[in-house]
């Protein structure tokens, strides 16, 4: 495999952008914005609240006009999220903060997901709000307006939990503070501060003032490092390749597979390191490698758990064995990808064995092309492509078109980097 490519633009920061631009006072300019269905759940879903948003254009430029939060209003119809975990917590936050009735919805994956982490919080703050399960499950009722601030500490580092209440304090009265075990990515800090937000960051905890006015700004997304994982992962794996990804996101709260993979023993270089909009960028340059086993745990999951399941690839391929720890949180993904990765992997005669928390991967093993199940999850898919990339003979993936979700065009991509 060789050549250079662009992935499409991050899609934590998509969403972000969007809710913020949102909330902000004037015009939002949003250029590589994801086009994926998750993100376009959240345009849907602001429209509905009475957002006015042009686009995606044909170059995923996005332009959203802010007025902020009081031109919101409640929404005739329910909200529906669809498969999205960050449209449907951070937008509780949101609209925990509002002074209107609302409903949230997903499909029935996101409906089985965890809601308790945000609406307890939330409920902290004042918020009224209902769901399954005594708030547990969606669908989601809010009855918002009326937050206070509050200071809370997670008892899981998470990204979404942590950006859901940051959301709310903006819109509450008073100080609200959050403080984590460990830090999660940080773009919703990142992003608040670009749209003019004043906030105080120590080490874990982070706190801001309620009755902030945000300002519209122009900014561009860069490439999404969790779909720039796969193919940093294929071209250290794939025997005579020479990869480029250009523009990739390297804040580092999401770098971690960097690391790791350098750890591994990956010849892999960053190139052209830049800012762009308040975020670090760069391109990666990946070439094909031997790799070794290692362990991952601890203060490293929060910085690499949505490319765990590129990860387990290169764990397969590596020599030695790759031990994956403290990560229970990928039980409740958009499936449960402990146990997916070990039963598909295993069919492609990969030694893996699930843990509590994690996965061993006794690697070394050649790998054999399978048939093989995406289980609805696309980062699952894209981590079997991978997979079949390696193996000996064919390999055929059911359910593939839900790359859709982070990464329309995944396979074209990977297409174009075949050595003609």
């Amino acid at each position: 495999m060789r050549g250079a490519v662009r992935v499409p633009g991050d899609k934590s920061i998509s969403h972000r952008a969007v809710m913020l631009g949102a909330l902000a006072s004037g015009d939002t300019c949003i250029e590589n914005f994801l086009a994926g269905e998750d993100c376009l759940a959240t345009v849907r879903c602001f429209r509905e609240l009475g957002v006015e948003i042009a686009g995606p254009t044909g170059e995923n430029t996005l332009f959203v006009r802010g007025r902020g939060p009081d031109a919101l209003r409640e929404p005739a119809d329910v909200l529906d999220a669809a498969n999205s975990g960050t449209t449907m917590r951070l937008l509780a936050g949101i609209l925990a903060g509002l002074p209107f009735f609302s409903v949230l919805t997903g499909d029935p994956s996101l409906r089985r997901r965890p809601m308790r982490r945000v609406t307890g919080p939330l409920r902290e703050m004042g918020a009224r709000i209902w769901g399954r399960q005594g708030g547990e499950y969606a669908p989601l009722a809010v009855c918002g307006g009326g937050l206070h601030g509050i200071c809370y500490t997670l008892p899981v580092a998470s990204a979404q939990v942590k950006s859901a209440i940051l959301l709310a304090g903006l819109l509450a009265r008073g100080r609200t503070t959050v403080t984590e075990p460990m830090a999660s990515r940080d773009h919703t800090e990142r992003l608040l501060k670009y749209f003019g937000a004043r906030l105080e960051i120590a080490g874990n905890t982070i706190s801001l003032e309620g009755g902030q006015q945000l300002s519209g700004r122009s900014l561009k997304i860069p490439g999404d490092i969790s779909s720039a994982a796969f193919f940093i992962v294929a071209g250290a794996c794939t025997p005579d390749s020479d990869l480029i990804i250009r523009g990739v996101g390297i804040n580092p709260t999401r770098s971690g597979i960097i690391d790791v993979l350098r750890k591994m023993g990956a010849e892999l270089e960053l190139l052209n390191e830049r800012e762009m909009s308040g975020e670090p960028v760069a391109d990666i340059r990946v070439k094909s490698s031997p790799l070794k086993g290692v362990v991952v745990a601890g203060d490293m999951i929060p910085r690499l758990l949505d490319e765990v399941p590129a990860l387990a690839v290169a764990g397969a391929v590596a020599s030695g064995e790759t031990v994956i720890r403290d990560a229970a949180e990928l039980k409740v993904k958009e499936s449960n990808r402990l146990a997916v990765l070990t039963e598909e992997l295993r069919k492609f005669n990969a030694a893996v064995e699930e843990l509590p928390d994690g996965l061993v991967i006794r690697g070394g093993r050649p790998l054999r092309g399978a048939v093989c199940a995406s289980h609805g999850d696309h980062r699952i898919a894209m981590a079997m492509a991978v997979a079949g990339l390696v193996a000996r003979g064919k390999t055929v993936i059911k359910d593939a078109e839900c790359v859709a979700v982070s990464f329309p065009g995944f396979f074209d991509v990977l297409n174009s980097l075949r050595e003609k």
